[in-house]
């Protein structure tokens, strides 16, 4: 049977000198039946053909072991953040290309290719173009991320939270029974004795410290009694601070809504988690320093707070005494008669001036009054009237001022200054007299 399910030479004339039929096998493996089965070694012709088509592909890891056997290498290799790990074949001339080092614990970049074995039908992977990822290496790609992160905003000041004044429960993600543990427990302790944490002891290095210390992160951020966590690890060396400059867990703090403490290796190490974080301790003591109060410190402080207040309280009082005093000694308060007595006249004093020039004004309005009622008097018509004048008047009670507006036997009113009377018109001249 060739690799395209048709059956060879040989078997076609076995066939025949049987007398059986040629038999079609499937073209595809869905096509397959009980009754039209392929024979195993088509399978295994077709999933070798299947994965020679496979291209070789770029994969980074950790080598976790490393045998040598002749001509041949085997190497089993681990995802750098999962626990996921591969075997390989690597033949000799590909490992004497090797510029470096390769050794367990080494981390490499290589091309893989999948490479299936008809007769035994076992998957293999091959191995080849392996590079050391040294130092500068992963300086650059940090490099590249912590660029990356930057342009994001994770390093942003105006992100970062504040610390807590007084944090009832702190959250610490740090090694087993570790010294960073340690620093940060007695320092914290020694500054504030009922201070608590709730500590998660997880891997601080190598593959799984990613993925445990970022599940630490999200247990305790999802805690409400936490007020804040602080992640802590003592010093080592640049391949075994790696994992806090991983992307996964630079975005796992960044992420995290309870204030996060960065307390990594010394004063010199700086991975990325340092810079998203929201505050950055130099080391795990200093952290220990920087989450609490000193209860000295606080102690101090309210001693002074309290001699403050009650110096600016005996202040109060001793200004108010002297105010006290002074408007005591006052005159008003320290005889109040004799203001009394001074008020008294004053008052007396004001009332008799206004007696007197309410009179003088009285007299003066009476004169006018006097002079205003002889003016009334001189220019009234019954002065007039008392002169000899008198007032003629129609039957209407129109004044006559023109005797032209007269006519013969017309009756007229007469007014005198005691009396009128009346009369008839005998005659009409126009002359004044």
């Amino acid at each position: 049977m060739n690799t395209f399910g048709e059956p060879t030479l040989a078997e076609l004339q076995q066939q025949q000198e049987e007398g059986r039929e040629p038999r079609q096998h499937a073209q595809r493996a869905g096509q397959t039946t009980p009754d039209n089965p392929w024979p195993l070694h088509l399978l295994s012709h077709k999933m070798h053909e299947y994965i020679a088509r496979c291209v070789p592909t770029w994969v980074e890891g950790q080598v976790i072991e490393l045998n040598h056997r002749g001509r041949v290498s085997y190497l089993t290799l681990r995802d750098i953040d999962q626990e996921v790990s591969v075997s390989m074949t690597v033949w000799g001339s590909e490992m004497t290309k090797i510029q470096g080092q390769v050794e367990r614990g080494s981390r490499i970049v290589l091309q893989l290719k999948p490479d299936f074995w008809v007769k035994t039908g076992r998957l293999s992977m091959q191995g080849s173009n392996i590079k050391p990822v040294g130092v500068g290496s992963m300086l650059e790609r940090i490099e590249q991320l912590r660029a990356k992160l930057q342009a994001q905003g994770l390093f942003d000041a105006g992100r970062k939270k504040p610390l807590p004044l007084l944090p009832h429960t702190i959250g610490l993600i740090t090694g087993r029974d570790s010294d960073a543990l340690k620093d940060v427990i007695r320092n914290a302790s020694l500054r504030w004795p009922a201070v608590n944490f709730a500590v998660r002891e997880v891997a601080v290095q190598g593959v799984h410290a990613v993925a445990q210390v970022t599940a630490a992160l999200a247990e305790l951020d999802a805690d409400p009694s936490i007020d804040l966590i602080v992640i802590a690890r003592g010093g080592g060396s640049f391949e075994d601070l790696l994992p806090f400059s991983e992307e996964a867990m630079v975005c796992a703090v960044a992420a995290a809504r309870t204030p996060v403490v960065s307390a990594i290796g010394h004063e010199a190490d700086s991975p990325l988690l340092d810079h998203v974080a929201d505050v950055r301790a130099s080391t795990p003591t200093d952290a220990g320093k920087r989450i609490v109060p000193d209860v000295a410190d606080e102690r101090e402080f309210f001693r002074a707070a309290r001699y403050q207040l009650m110096r600016s309280l005996e202040l109060l009082i001793q200004r108010e005494r002297m105010g006290l005093t002074q408007v005591r000694s006052r005159p008003a308060l320290a005889a109040p008669a004799s203001t009394m007595l001074a008020r008294a006249e004053d008052i007396e004093r004001l009332r008799a001036r206004a007696l007197t020039a309410a009179t003088h004004r009285l007299v003066r309005d009476r004169e006018q009054v006097s002079q205003l009622r002889a003016r009334v008097t001189a220019l009234s018509p019954q002065q007039t009237l008392e002169r000899g004048y008198s007032l003629v008047q129609t039957a209407s009670g129109a004044l006559v001022r023109d005797s032209s507006t007269l006519e013969e036997g017309q009756a007229l009113k007469v007014r005198v200054a005691q009396g009128s009377l009346k009369a008839t018109v005998t005659s009409v001249s126009d002359s004044a007299l």
